[in-house]
């Protein structure tokens, strides 16, 4: 056995091998002792191998889904090696082999895949040529649990964003490339050979059954093409199947999606917080989906926001629609009927892949007997939205399927077809015999019993069953000589004799073995179902797509409804013009929002934003980026009227963050991630800057955010929104016609500062940042000190020039800095008034002018 062990462990690699030994799974020596560690398992023996005893480690049979689940969250791989052969007629080991693989990103179990995630395999492959990268990238994603399969290629720069934007659960490279980096994500190598291009076209061509890939208009794209064709290859290996839900191949083009980095989409807080939590953020205000598949595709949308206008506008004429039949309850008994289906997209995969249980077809069934009212439903709601009427047609599925769903299983199925009771009675004739032999065996034996007395004439003679013996006649030794001649004896007791007649042998042979029988009848009428079944898949998937889109447009229109959102009108320029807009997250999260507008074009491409700190800066710049991110993603917007151009891509530098492991400071983090908005975006780019040039000193700081500024503005020309606390910064507009000033406003009050956060025109006055500290719990001996240093420097004016590493203060400067602080000590003294002085204040006061002076 353990020969058949190391021949399944060498296929294996370094992958665990849940090796199948009667009810239990079972790992042997460094995978025990890994699997144990991972598992908190019981480590024991088993055998010993050159005197030493051999590590053994399990898991049961029945609960080996959990434990596959917390072994795939922690990034591993594990091969399923299940017995095969029959162990009545094997001699020797019973077969076994390796009869799937799972990994972070081939996934198809309902129980060991999030909900309303999707959890992707991805390839990557970049030619090399003298050990560096050359040309463009290839990308290639396979949605195993959806049958979903695509591909792209970009430049290397913005590889990290791409993948990001598909937050694949494992990514296949080369062994001889590096991975890019990509959070979340586990790396597989496979030999270089499988993402040559004759290779990789040859296993695309065998799975479609074409000659050729010019159906699928993917000819330019040759290194997509290698990532396509590695990624295939190594999904069939896991599955040691065909894929059959797999379909089409579908080509992404640079030009289909506004881009965004993955600090954009961690700072816009698209699907989970800047802290990583899931909650709040703009998928879960939006998620109002009745089905899991209607939230994957939502959050798919959200990632992918349109650049073309006619997908867009597709989508916002059905919620309109939508929106519009909500007066006659419409939405609401739609909204109702979608609460009540199944995943029927990963139905749809697991019957393609002959691994769906019971209970989901009879999901399955259910859902198709619905699906003629929800599209009555749909019908009455559909008037003028061409998208609604192509999603409602696609929702027809062949009622031969929902036939045989409904004659072949049973109303409440077992969970498990082993468990026998999946098939509904009636269905097959050969079963309905058997379940009857197995469960009514004692009105068969009163039967023949009753008819036996009747033949004989023996009125004490009985028919009974044991263990030892099975099934017999008993008759006592008074009444032998009417025994009849097709009698044979059994067993002979004191007082009685059993016998067996050739009839009762045949029911006993049968009634013995009708549970088993009955149990390998059901299992090969389940196989044979999901024959029949596999032709329908393909409309299956098609529905669940369809059903997936309504879905997520109805959630779209019930949170436009319940929050007063409004249609974007949608134009083919670089346009942002917001009236009163709101941001979707806060204003559900706080009593009273202050809703603002916000007005770029081509003649006033870069808005200067001022004031004070806790003012709403950030809030107001993240709200028009979200806005633009829903109107390009077909959705509503919360605003009083919004028209959105178009934008190619959305940057954000905003927040404070390091990469010290990678040796990059705050200040160096900011600046490369300035460097690529100066380098990447255009006229059509939205682009939010806050505080930049905080991370060093004051005039360097400066110098880097007017430069910035300027550049914006006269080279990239994108539409910018530009926060900062240097006040110099508001002269731009005087320099820059295309540049304009607005501010938070705020204003003092008895109690303090008090933010109105109402965006008003014009520079802001102070940044109030003493006052925010004081709120903050600052103590107030700090507070009072700040105070008086904020007064020297106003007094003094701007801060002292830098001076080079090496330079030297000359004459001239030296005597200007004198007379400077022998005028500010006079100054001082007179504005101090002693008789309000504290001993300690006075004291303090004194050490400062004595330290002046000696300077």
């Amino acid at each position: 056995m353990m020969q058949q062990f190391f021949r399944l462990k060498e296929q294996a690699g370094e992958m665990l091998l849940f090796y199948r030994m009667g009810d239990f799974y079972e790992l042997f020596y460094g995978d025990a002792e890994k699997g144990a560690r991972l598992l908190n398992l019981t480590l024991t023996k088993r055998g010993t191998s050159n005197g030493a005893p051999i590590p053994m480690a399990g898991v049961p049979v029945h609960a080996v889904d959990q434990y596959l689940g917390k072994l795939v969250a922690m990034g591993e791989s594990v091969a399923v090696c299940e017995q095969i052969g029959d162990p009545a007629t094997s001699k020797g080991p019973v077969e076994r082999q390796i009869v799937r693989i799972i990994t972070p990103g081939t996934l198809t179990d309902d129980a060991l895949l999030p909900t309303k995630a999707d959890r992707c395999l991805a390839a990557y492959w970049q030619p090399v040529r003298a050990n560096k990268p050359t040309g463009t990238a290839g990308i290639a994603w396979l949605n195993l649990a959806s049958g979903e399969f695509r591909l792209t290629e970009c430049r290397g720069d913005l590889v990290t964003a791409t993948l990001d934007r598909i937050e694949p659960a494992e990514l296949i490279v080369a062994q001889d490339q590096s991975a890019p980096e990509i959070r979340h994500c586990s790396i597989s190598s496979v030999p270089t050979w499988h993402f040559e291009r004759k290779d990789a076209e040859q296993q695309l061509l065998n799975h479609f059954n074409t000659t050729s890939l010019a159906g699928f208009d993917i000819a330019d794209l040759d290194t997509a093409i290698c990532a396509a064709g590695a990624l295939l290859r190594y999904a069939i290996r896991t599955q040691s199947q065909s894929l059959p839900h797999v379909q089409t191949l579908t080509a992404e083009r640079a030009t289909e999606f506004v881009l965004m980095d993955p600090a954009t989409r961690r700072n816009l807080e698209i699907s989970e917080t800047i802290n990583g939590q899931a909650s709040p953020t703009l998928f879960s205000l939006l998620d109002h989906c009745g089905t899991p598949m209607g939230s994957r595709l939502l959050k798919r949308w959200l990632h992918h926001p349109l650049r073309d206008n006619t997908s867009a506008q597709a989508r916002q004429e059905a919620i309109g629609e939508l929106l519009a039949s909500e007066q006659l309850g419409a939405l609401a008994t739609l909204r109702h009927q979608l609460a009540a289906l199944p995943d029927l997209e990963r139905i749809a995969t697991r019957l393609a892949l002959r691994s769906v249980k019971p209970r989901e077809l009879a999901s399955l069934r259910d859902a198709l007997q619905a699906l003629p009212a929800l599209r009555d439903c749909l019908n009455s709601i559909c008037v003028n939205s061409s998208h609604l009427t192509e999603l409602e047609q696609t929702l027809w599925v062949d009622p031969a399927t929902t036939e045989i769903l409904v004659r072949a299983i049973a109303p409440e199925p077992a969970v498990q077809i082993r468990e026998g009771g999946v098939i509904a009675a009636g269905y097959d004739s050969d079963l309905d015999e058997l379940r009857r032999l197995s469960t009514d065996q004692g009105n068969v034996l009163i039967d023949i019993e009753t008819r036996e007395r009747a033949r004989t004439g023996i009125a004490n003679l009985r028919v009974e069953y044991n263990r030892v013996h099975g099934f017999f006649i008993e008759v006592t030794k008074a009444q032998l000589d009417k025994v009849p001649d097709d009698y044979r004896r059994r067993q002979t007791l004191k007082n009685a004799e059993r016998f067996i007649t050739p009839e009762l042998k045949e029911w006993e042979d049968k009634i013995l073995s009708a549970q088993e029988r009955s149990l390998a009848r059901e299992k090969w009428l389940f196989d044979d179902l999901l024959e029949q079944l596999a032709t329908a898949v393909s409309a299956l998937s098609a529905a669940a797509a369809a059903l997936a889109q309504i879905d997520a447009l109805a959630a779209l229109a019930h949170h436009a409804s319940l929050n007063a959102w409004v249609a974007p009108e949608l134009l083919d320029e670089p346009v942002i013009d917001i009236r009163e807009g709101r941001h979707p997250t806060v204003e559900n999260t706080i009593e009273r929002f202050t809703p603002n507008s916000c007005h770029l074009h081509a003649q006033r491409s870069l808005l200067i934003v001022t004031g004070p700190n806790m003012g709403g800066k950030s809030t107001y710049m993240r709200q028009v980026a979200l806005i633009c991110l829903l109107a390009r993603t077909g959705s509503y917007v919360p605003a009083q009227h919004a028209r959105i151009g178009t934008i190619d891509r959305i940057f954000t530098r905003i927040g404070a963050a390091d990469d010290l492991a990678g040796g990059r400071s705050t200040f160096m983090m900011e600046m490369t991630e300035a460097a690529t908005i100066l380098s990447a975006s255009t006229p059509s780019s939205l682009v939010i800057m806050d505080e930049i040039g905080r991370g060093t000193s004051t005039y360097d700081g400066l110098a880097l955010a007017w430069a910035i500024a300027n550049r914006l503005l006269s080279h990239n020309r994108a539409l910018t929104l530009f926060a900062t606390h240097y006040f110099e910064m508001t002269r731009l507009p005087a320099d820059n016609p295309c540049s304009a000033n607005v501010h938070l406003a705020a204003t003092d009050s008895p109690a303090g500062i008090v933010f109105l956060h109402e965006v008003r025109d014009g520079p802001a006055s102070r940044s109030y940042g003493i006052q925010v500290a004081q709120r903050a719990g600052i103590p107030a001996a700090v507070i009072r000190q700040a105070t008086r240093e904020l007064q020297k420097l106003e007094t003094l004016g701007a801060p002292s020039p830098q001076l080079g590493l090496f330079s030297a203060v000359d004459q001239t400067a030296a005597e200007t800095q004198t007379s400077s602080l022998a005028q500010e000590i006079l100054d001082e003294l007179a504005a101090m008034d002693p008789d309000v002085l504290t001993p300690r204040e006075a004291l303090d006061a004194l050490y400062i002018l004595k330290s002046k002076l000696n300077q």
